[in-house]
């Protein structure tokens, strides 16, 4: 085995390209007990919406999957490998899924996790720094470079409100550097933080790093800006090439287009179209219900969870821990939004 592994050539470069990758979320029943047949349903939704890759194991799939009590992180991941190699099979035209696996916890558990995403045949583990909130700087980044010599990886700035800790520009200066990282997810919805993750890339040197949006309040603005940073002599211009989001769960088959239609632009240089302009404004007022902004995020997954309810896709809207439920208000506030933009809404399966 290398010592900093690689994906395949094709991986690598779709997601240079650019992707749509919904964070998969965890269905259950009303007794909370996982049912993987509604799991596939979703993964068919997403791949039959055209996402290019999915995220499993990540904070949307619920972090408390790996907990004693409930042991599922690995059949969680293997189904949705099983599950999307097999519509992949079904699918010849298309180029196959990009399987992202979430990694986080400890060095040990991290370690842990990503040989399993390995040997289940994820490309990529989307590591969450969350769990080492009092290492140091030197100490985040040998945790990384233990990491990237098991499994390829997705660097990951994860806001604080849901777990993440703030990052700093050097860090990300010398995680750029780990020839195995083959894509960041920026989310720390803070735009001065996203602006330390792309120019960190930008002084890297580096023309095989992907940027990809987690800011779900910021989709389209990620997407469509051009990020310019001198580096020595040279001016260096960055761009989001796809986003693998939570917002991306839901309403996936409008999220593909939008996506497209921001790359479309991005990719020829016209100038910006103000309906593209409206429709962001429009996905982060979609995303401040969906995500539950006004209570700290608190009720984020169940908004997720009820969205795809209302499309036909999950039966209940339980997650894992019983306490975490819609917020006061946040049903009405997704009967809002619903209302308001059927333009980003998909039909009812």
């Amino acid at each position: 085995m290398p010592e900093f592994p690689s994906p395949p050539d094709a991986v690598c470069q779709r997601l240079r390209e650019g992707l749509v990758i919904p964070a998969h979320p965890l269905p259950l029943d009303r007794r909370r007990r996982w049912n993987p047949t509604t799991q596939d349903r979703l993964t068919h939704y997403y791949l039959g919406s055209g996402a290019g890759g999915i995220a499993v194991g990540v904070h949307t799939t619920q972090f408390a999957i790996r907990q004693p009590q409930h042991a599922l992180l690995q059949p969680v991941l293997e189904r949705a490998a099983l599950t999307t190699r097999a519509w992949d099979r079904s699918h010849p035209r298309r180029p196959d899924t990009v399987l992202i696996a979430g990694v986080c916890g400890s060095t040990r558990q991290a370690t842990a996790e990503a040989a399993l995403a390995r040997d289940l045949g994820y490309h990529a583990g989307l590591l969450s720094l969350g769990a080492l909130a009092q290492a140091t700087e030197a100490q985040l980044l040998a945790h990384c470079h233990t990491i990237a010599r098991i499994l390829p990886l997705v660097g990951f700035y994860l806001q604080p409100a849901v777990g993440g800790r703030v990052l700093p520009f050097s860090f990300w200066r010398r995680f750029a550097e780990i020839p195995s990282v083959v894509a960041i997810k920026v989310a720390p919805f803070n735009r001065y933080q996203t602006l330390d993750v792309v120019r960190a890339v930008a002084e890297s040197g580096r023309d095989d790093l992907a940027l990809y949006t987690g800011n779900d309040d910021a989709i389209v603005a990620d997407l469509l800006t051009p990020f310019r940073f001198r580096v020595g002599d040279v001016d260096r211009e960055m761009r989001f090439v796809g986003g693998l989001l939570g917002q991306w769960a839901v309403w996936t088959r409008r999220a593909v287009a939008l996506h497209a239609a921001c790359r479309r632009v991005a990719t020829s240089r016209r100038p910006i179209p103000a309906e593209l302009l409206r429709l962001g404004a429009a996905l982060t007022d979609a995303n401040a219900a969906i995500f539950d902004a006004r209570h700290g995020f608190s009720g984020c997954i169940p908004g997720i969870h009820e969205v795809l309810r209302r499309q036909g896709l999950m039966e209940s809207i339980a997650c894992l821990d019983p306490h975490e439920r819609l917020s006061p208000g946040q049903r009405a506030e997704l009967d809002r939004v619903m209302h308001a933009y059927p333009e980003l809404v998909d039909a009812v399966e």
